[in-house]
């Protein structure tokens, strides 16, 4: 295990014309600046996930499908995790949460902190994904970033995110890699 943490910045949505892009580039952007961990970009997008299509539950380990393979690899090697989420109607996206529920083991004692956005700034977003994450093993942290579509972003397109984020953002990076650091310890 390498010395050095590792967290993903997780785009959590696919689609089209999306903004999730957008504000993960942004936190990713910020969180690269950090000399505390490595920080990489992971797009969900990338690997093409359809409907959870293993024959086998995630929490058995035994992954048949190349896709999720893939998916399990990356995932795999970071310590925790940052979800940048849309909120679609009260909740998560679907493309996160079926991302989530490919794996089981690969999110077990990690930190995972979020960046939601949405016209109530994502929180219900946020709150579901508290609820996801906890049964899979993952430990959320306290702080979370929330944008909004009418202050955050140009005609509701345009991501310009306001200059008080980026301390929130700072204090739950702070957090997830101290979360980080000391799940390692269980794993």
């Amino acid at each position: 295990m390498s010395s050095e943490l590792r967290i993903a910045v997780v785009v959590g949505s696919t689609r089209p014309q999306r903004k999730a892009r957008l504000v993960a580039e942004w936190v990713h952007g910020l969180a690269s600046a950090r000399t505390s961990a490595q920080y990489e970009l992971v797009d969900i997008a990338d690997f093409e996930l359809p409907l959870l299509d293993e024959p086998i539950p995630p929490s058995l380990g035994k992954y048949s499908r190349p896709h999720t393979k893939a998916w399990a690899a990356v995932i795999a090697k970071f310590d925790g995790y940052v979800f940048v989420t849309p909120e679609y109607n009260h909740s998560t996206s679907g493309a996160l949460k079926n991302a989530i529920d490919f794996l089981f083991a690969e999110w077990h004692n990690k930190a995972v902190g979020f960046v939601s956005y949405g016209s109530a700034l994502g929180t219900r977003a946020v709150e579901h994904l508290r609820q996801i994450v906890a049964e899979v093993m993952m430990a959320d942290v306290r702080i979370s970033v929330g944008l909004s579509l009418f202050d955050d972003f140009e005609k509701f397109t345009t991501f310009k995110p306001r200059d008080l984020h980026k301390e929130t953002l700072d204090a739950m990076l702070d957090q997830v890699e101290s979360w980080a650091k000391a799940l390692r310890t269980v794993r």
